[in-house]
Order: structure tokens, then sequence, then C-alpha cells
């Protein structure tokens, strides 16, 4: 299970200012809970963990394992929610380095970028090999994934025909409506649902992350026994009981105070991808109205030899949240060198999860002592359970910290007007008047 250790931000925070917004928090659960407060219809992900559809978690287990015995390589295709829980929830149980391992298909994430030199590269991958695709999508039109789809589905046509580019291309999209639904009943694609009430930022718990999680070789029930305990844990209001809310409530009060940057910091690197999923998660829910705080992220102890000396040194309107997995599940041992060449030597025998340890505490110290304050995350260990635990206990946390702030968390209307700028500027139908106004601007 998850826990907040608050020792390292105690001397930033008042138990007053605690006190003080305990009824704000629990009144923000209560909004959520009771399904009154913003975005009412998109709630689903609350009670996901003990309402999910089992006849589609089966068939998504039942895919996952004839995707593993028919092909070399898997590529997911989408962008934002699509694909970054799958990912990070790959790697963080797997490592960044899974597709070099074996065990089942290698497993590349396409159509987050509109990078030809990416595309290409993921294509040479799959040159001569078996591939399958799962495509995920609400409408099927979003540019990225959009063009990735196109561009993989004629790879497996070419290679496959169209009717064994049948048996490896599995959609993942609207239950009743959009392009993509329909082109999928044409072709007569396998298909899951993204559920309605159900953001893309809050999915990776659905399909959306399930299938690509499950098709890795992860153990699915596990992430949603996590997932939850974790739901159970953290529905006391009561911010002494509920670490999810309390965490909610330090970070906003750290933000009343000025400190406008949260960094997540893992000592792993497999923590890299999760930190990406958490930047969408809050940046996506909390930064609107010219309001909210703004996700960065950092892996130690490697980030600390190029931007250590601004955490410490730099603007104090940051705050840090630390990742910690406390029982490693693997382990070395620092040889001896009898010439102690580097001057190391008290570190002979030492375990590098010690040093690692060491590394943290000593930081954590540091950066307090900086003015800077720590919050930290705590899992027992880097398995599928606490996984899933600590994915709904950042949910939640972003949801009370949106009502708290005052934002609808569930909405993200900023992401439409580069859209249109870029359809406008590529010449889509019905935006002429407005590529010429931005030619204008940009010549």
């Amino acid at each position: 299970m998850v826990r907040l250790n608050k020792k390292y931000v105690l001397p930033f925070v008042s138990k007053e200012e605690l006190k003080n917004i305990g009824p704000m928090v629990s009144a923000a659960h209560k909004l959520l809970r009771e399904g009154t407060g913003a975005a009412a219809d998109r709630l689903g992900w609350l009670d996901l963990p003990a309402t999910y559809d089992i006849a589609e978690f089966e068939d998504i287990k039942a895919t996952a394992k004839k995707i593993r015995e028919i092909c070399d390589v898997f590529v997911v295709i989408g962008i934002g929610g699509s694909y970054l829980g799958a990912r990070a929830a790959i790697e963080f149980i797997k490592s960044e380095f899974c597709n070099r391992f074996g065990g089942g298909p290698e497993i590349y994430f396409a159509g987050n970028n509109i990078s030809a030199a990416s595309m290409a590269n993921i294509l040479e991958l799959c040159r001569g090999r078996r591939v399958c695709i799962n495509v995920i999508s609400k409408s099927g039109s979003t540019t990225e994934p959009a063009i990735a789809f196109r561009i993989f589905r004629g790879l497996i046509e070419e290679t496959c025909g169209i009717e064994g580019a049948r048996e490896r291309i599995f959609v993942t999209t609207d239950r009743t409506k959009g392009y993509l639904r329909k082109f999928a009943g044409q072709k007569g694609y396998t298909t899951f649902t993204i559920p309605d009430d159900v953001g893309g930022r809050f999915s990776v718990l659905t399909a959306v992350g399930l299938l690509p999680i499950a098709v890795a070789g992860l153990d699915i029930d596990e992430l949603m026994a996590g997932a939850g305990e974790a739901r159970l844990a953290f529905a006391e209001p009561d911010l002494d009981k509920n670490d999810s809310l309390c965490y909610a409530a330090l970070r906003n009060i750290l933000y009343r105070k000025g400190r406008v940057t949260e960094i997540l910091v893992g000592y792993e690197q497999y923590m890299q991808m999760f930190c990406e999923w958490y930047k969408q998660l809050f940046g996506e829910s909390e930064g609107k109205d010219k309001k909210g705080i703004y996700p960065s992220s950092l892996i130690f102890t490697t980030d600390l030899h190029s931007l250590g000396q601004y955490v410490q040194d730099g603007l104090r309107n940051q705050f840090e949240t630390v990742l910690r997995v406390m029982e490693p599940d693997v382990d070395l041992v620092i040889p001896d060198d009898p010439e102690n060449i580097d001057g190391l030597g008290f570190l002979s025998g030492m375990s590098l999860s010690f040093v690692n340890q060491r590394a943290m505490e000593g930081t954590l110290l540091a950066h307090v002592d900086g003015g800077v304050p720590n919050l930290v995350i705590e899992i027992e260990r880097r398995d599928e359970r606490n996984l899933g635990s600590l994915i709904y206990f950042f949910e939640l946390a972003c949801a009370i910290s949106g009502y708290l702030s005052g934002v609808n968390p569930f909405d993200q209307p900023g992401v439409e007007k580069y859209k249109n700028n870029m359809f406008a500027l590529l010449g889509k139908p019905g935006f002429e008047l407005r590529k010429k106004e931005l030619e204008d601007r940009i010549r």
C-alpha cells in the first residue's frame, strides 16, 4: 500500500495550516464521491477497480495471450493518456530495457509525435518480423495516431494481406461512435472500449492501458487488485487517515505559499515514464484559468549532476515529491579494488541499493536545508499490486487538487488552440481564412 512520509515537509507547513485546509479537502472529497462537482459524468475511474467489465477484462487477457503467440513486435499507437499509462506501467515493472530481455514481443509506442525519424526507426524494427498493432483513439481522427495508423496498417496489409491484417490489428475506441469505431466494424477488427465516463489521462486501468500491459506479460489481475485496495484505503475523508487526500492538501498549501512547481523525483531509471504519466495527469487536470502547479520531474542521482544546483540554490518556487520503493527487487555488490584508484574503497562490499538509499537521504536533507519542501511517497516493493495502488493514489489526489484550485480537473479546453492553428496551416478545409491570417503572422 502507498504511504505518505511527511517528515521532510513539516518544517514548511504547520499543523494549523493542515487543520485549516481539512474542511476544504473534505468538501472536495464529498463533491467527488457524490458526483456533484464539475464533470460528474467523467468519474468512472473512481470506482473502476470494483465496477470494471469482467467479461471484457477476461477478453483482454485472452487477446493478450494470442498476441504474445503470433507476433514478434507489438506497436501501440496512441498519444497522451492513450499510451503514457501503459508505457509507464510496463517500464516500471519490467525496466526501460524490457525489449532486450525477451519473454514476449517487443513493444514500441508510435503515434505520439509527428517525427519522420522516429516513425522510420520503428518501421525498420518491424521489417521482416511478425507485427501486431493496437490503435487507441476515442475518435480515430487525432492527427498523430491517425497518421501512424495509416502507416502501420499499410505495412501489415502489405505483408499479410487484407484478411491477414484482420487478425493482427486491434482497436481500442469509443463504444458506439466515431470514425475508428465505424472503420473497425467494417474491417472486422477485434475491438475494446474506452469508457465514456473515463477521460484519457485516467484511463490506464481500462482497456486503453490493460491490453498493452497484459501483452507485456504483466499480471493485470494484481494491478487491479492493488487499485482496488487503494480505493478502499483512501475512501476516508479524514486527512489523518487518508494519505492521498493529505498529499493533495499539502501540495495545495505549498502552492498557496508560492511553490508553483512540483518536481516528481525518482531514484530509479525505470520510474522515468511513470514521471511522464504523472506530468500529463496533473498538468492537463490543473493547468487552467491561469493557475495550477507546474508538474516536472527528475531522475536522481543522474539529474543531480545537471539540475541539482538549481534545485539546491535556485529560485524558491518549487517543492519535490520523491517516489521511493522500500524493498529493492534486485541488487549488486560493489567489488573491492585493492589499489583503490578511485578513492572509494570505503564503498567496497556495500550494495548499490544501500548507496542509492543513502544518496536519497543525503539529498533530502540537503534540499530541505536549502529551503525546498519534500514529500516522500513510499510503496513496499516494485510489483503490479503496489503499482496499481500508486496509480489510484495519484488519480484521486489529482482530482481533489483540481477541486481545491477551483478548476474542472476532467476537461482540457486549452489543447484545441494549437490543433486549430496546425490544421489551418496544413490547409484543412474550412480553415482557409485562418490559414492566411496565421501565415501573415509567421512571415
